[in-house]
């Protein structure tokens, strides 16, 4: 049986089920309310000290009961509301029973991204989102990025892409290991990454070399574009490799998120699972 809150509220006791919200009250623009359980567990294992409410269902007190014992040494409120609370909280259904409002983790800047990679000639992997607006994608290329050990994503200041809730759910705790940065106006990232000794490889749906015919470099970024429209020419002339996709033909192209895992996966078959038999030989 799930332990029950107590009925009397001192400091850091959860609050009364019968005061929970029916609506979602304001936001604070430095915090973020995220949801899905092993995203909010992801956020409380690695900054915990940035959580600073807890919503839950009755369901989950058992599971939760370790988030709960903090709260309550540290003096934070936690509310046991009912589902529907939950959903007009977590402003979706998914939510599986948790919610937590937690502040925002800061972007960094594109050369502290740089600067805390490992030197070269050491292995280094690098996602770039070009035009991605769809922020389930984006959870998801979070989600695979830090299941094949991606070193850091990157954002144009420009993105419409943000941190969201759903973006953080979809990537299933994914969002705490992966590092973003974002870059500057005007900002030089094809020359800041190769003074990083990087390569830069464009995706693109034909034309390129075949991803499993191709010897990746040590050290690179795959740029990955909208949904739909792809890479900017400009991008795809100055980056140092072309790659595609194989595949049969039947549809165009894989979405942005598929893309990122099928690309990962091959990156860590050749550089993590069995680097010494792909060498890679600059041309």
């Amino acid at each position: 049986m799930h332990e029950q809150p107590p009925a009397a509220r001192p400091p850091g006791a959860p609050d009364d089920p019968a005061d929970a919200p029916r609506a979602a009250p304001r936001r604070n623009p430095d915090e973020l309310r995220v949801h899905g359980l092993n995203a909010c567990m992801a956020v409380f294992n690695t900054r915990p000290d940035d959580v600073r409410k807890v919503y839950l269902t009755q369901a989950r007190l058992g599971t939760l009961q370790p988030v709960l014992a903090w709260c309550v040494q540290r003096r934070l409120g936690y509310r046991v509301v009912e589902n529907a609370d939950l959903d007009k909280l977590a402003q979706t259904q998914h939510h599986e029973g948790v919610c937590f409002e937690v502040r925002r983790r800061p972007l960094l800047s594109l050369s502290t991204l740089l600067q805390n990679l490992p030197r070269a000639p050491k292995p280094v992997l690098l996602v770039w989102l070009d035009g991605v607006g769809n922020p389930h994608n984006f959870g998801a290329v979070l989600r695979s990025a830090a299941n094949f050990g991606v070193h850091g994503l990157i954002l144009a200041r420009e993105s419409a892409l943000n941190l969201s809730g759903a973006a953080m759910r979809v990537a299933e705790g994914g969002a705490e290991a992966v590092p973003i940065a974002q870059t500057v106006p005007g900002e030089d990232v094809f020359g800041a990454l190769r003074n990083a000794e990087i390569s830069v490889a464009a995706t693109v749906p034909r034309a390129g070399e075949s991803l499993y015919s191709s010897r990746l470099p040590e050290r690179l970024v795959f740029v990955l574009g909208a949904e739909g429209g792809g890479l900017p020419q400009g991008l795809i002339d100055r980056a140092d490799v072309h790659l595609t996709i194989p595949g049969s033909g039947a549809v165009e192209s894989l979405n942005v998120a598929a893309s990122a895992a099928v690309l990962f996966g091959e990156y860590y078959r050749q550089r993590v699972a069995a680097p010494e038999r792909h060498k890679f030989t600059k041309r």
